[in-house]
């Protein structure tokens, strides 16, 4: 079907009349075919009391990877072995040194030393807790689609459950339950009810 064909139509008189010219056929099918996806120039802002400001595409994608499930567990893992550090250097210090006849009293360096194995120990597994629910909930809640109470009741049997299955199923299925109710009491408090 030719350019002619397609841009011209019949008059009742039997005479043909030009509807389109063929580089306006061109810009019609260019329109039609090529991507049309243009920025809004005007966008309408609801007035607040406050400056609305539009995110940008770099912000939108930082604030998706400070949501991720990934970051969320890797940022647990590191605010645990800090907390954990902290304390385990308290309960290392507190800890009394009972004297014995072959070693009346420590050298500062075994003090030390002593400081150093507690606040390790301390910070891994506080970072393993971490890790473990902070990824559990995220990936419930993702799953989920919701906020609630669930998610973390849930993530901590998981986690509890994971611990405590190291050290045979009735401390499994104990550590499940301690896990559960604590962060159901954790969550009950800090959403101020269900």
């Amino acid at each position: 079907m030719s350019a002619e064909v397609a841009s011209s139509s019949a008059v009742q008189d039997g005479s043909r009349r030009t509807l389109f010219t063929p580089q306006e056929i061109d810009q019609i099918a260019k329109f039609l075919v090529s991507n049309q996806r243009r920025e809004r120039e005007n966008i309408i802002i609801p007035r607040t009391f406050v400056p609305v400001v539009i995110k940008g595409r770099e912000e939108k994608t930082v604030e998706a990877i400070f949501e991720s499930c990934p970051f969320k567990a890797v940022l647990s893992l590191m605010a645990g072995f800090v907390l954990g550090g902290g304390i385990g250097l308290f309960a290392a210090s507190v800890t009394p040194t009972i004297p014995t006849p072959e070693k009346p009293t420590q050298s500062a360096r075994e003090v030390l030393r002593e400081l150093k194995v507690s606040t390790i120990s301390y910070g891994k597994n506080f970072a393993a807790i971490g890790f473990l629910f902070s990824g559990i909930e995220c990936g419930i809640e993702s799953y989920r689609g919701k906020s609630d109470w669930k998610n973390g009741t849930y993530a901590g049997g998981l986690t509890g459950g994971l611990l405590g299955i190291r050290a045979g199923v009735k401390a499994g299925v104990l550590g499940a339950c301690g896990f559960a109710v604590f962060s159901f009491a954790i969550d009950y408090y800090m959403r101020g009810g269900l």
